[in-house]
């Protein structure tokens, strides 16, 4: 349907799906370039290793024709590069949003375990 533009659409969908927990919790996530650049110098060589390996080895590929074209080291493609800093991310904000949304829900089912009787 997107063609070489489906990667990068989908990506996008992760953005729209987790960023905005960063406004609606207040978060502070994208705000703190320390435990940003902690989670992605943590994530981003991993997943390139893991890549690289897979490509080398003839595990997987990347069609130019379901990309932009751009390769960068190890024969990946830029929107896999972009993968591997936005979806950290993601992971992050969902994290957070869930630890600061869970005394919510605990309240919420004490208010209404109270309230049945």
């Amino acid at each position: 349907m997107f063609g070489h533009w489906s990667y990068l659409v989908m990506l996008g969908f992760v953005v729209v799906a987790s960023f905005w927990l960063e406004f609606a919790f207040r978060l502070r996530v994208l705000r703190d370039p320390k435990r940003l650049l902690k989670t992605l110098v943590l994530t981003i060589p991993l997943f390139i290793a893991w890549d690289a390996y897979a490509i080398a080895n003839d595990h997987w590929f990347f069609s130019k024709e379901q990309t932009i074209g751009i390769f960068g080291p190890f024969g990946i493609p830029l929107e896999e590069y972009l993968f591997f800093i936005v979806v950290p991310i993601a992971g992050l904000l969902t994290l957070e949003g869930v630890s600061n949304f869970l005394p919510t829900v605990k309240r919420w089912l004490r208010y209404l375990k109270r309230n049945e009787a």
